[in-house]
């Protein structure tokens, strides 16, 4: 585990900013027009409050049984933190991705989005949704195909009554991440929707060039997972 304390923190809270900040005007976007998320998967509690303390309000996890072991209690303690789940979603955890997480980026199948809207409308808590687009059309990857995404959140609108705010993508490793950044850009844009979820750590700065929204970043804000 990082020995990871609070001026670790503000030190890589500050560096990400400022490199988002620099990408952003690179492009000649505004400033503060991307929103950082801080990847806080595997990481325990005690890494997480000195990122907290040192002011990040949006954090990013893979697992909806993950998170449940330790964001409610943060939550409870730091309640404008903002919880996004980036990871694929089962069926059977909708009831709880929905009680825990402000957005969730991984809508990507009709199952999901019926299971969604059920849950919603059972609980009265509206997150806000993504829906994810896998962009490099890989077997193993969660996501709607690119050339399926139109009609798929044309579906979640008029058939489920979800309110689709944009889209996200992971591209694959390997390849050229600003291919898949400029096609989901192409993708919302024919939408007509303002939020897009792209860019990691090792490309962030990439994805802001290409319109990126939120950017999901781990890595440089906690250190290497150990």
């Amino acid at each position: 585990m990082n020995d990871l304390n609070d001026a670790g923190a503000r030190e890589r809270l500050a560096a990400v900013g400022e490199q988002i900040a620099a990408a952003e005007r690179a492009a000649g976007r505004i400033a503060g027009s991307v929103k950082l998320i801080a990847v806080s998967k595997t990481f325990a509690s005690a890494h997480i409050v000195p990122v907290i303390e040192a002011g990040q309000k949006l954090f990013g996890e893979n697992r909806v049984q993950e998170a449940q072991g330790k964001w409610p209690e943060l939550k409870a303690q730091f309640p404008d933190i903002e919880l996004h789940l980036i990871g694929p979603l089962q069926s059977n955890k909708a009831g709880d991705a929905v009680a825990l997480f402000d957005v969730i980026h991984t809508i990507d199948r009709p199952k999901i989005a019926r299971a969604i809207a059920a849950e919603m409308a059972r609980q009265g808590r509206r997150p806000r949704l993504l829906v994810q687009v896998n962009t490099g059309e890989e077997e193993q990857k969660a996501g709607v195909a690119p050339r399926e995404a139109e009609d798929f959140v044309r579906s979640c609108r008029d058939d489920h009554g979800l309110v689709i705010e944009g889209l996200m993508c992971i591209p694959p490793l390997g390849e050229e991440p600003a291919l898949h950044f400029a096609l989901l850009e192409k993708l919302a844009s024919r939408l007509d929707l303002p939020e897009l979820s792209m860019g990691m750590s090792a490309d962030f700065e990439t994805a802001v060039g290409l319109g990126a929204t939120y950017v999901r970043v781990g890595t440089a804000v906690f250190g290497a997972r150990g």
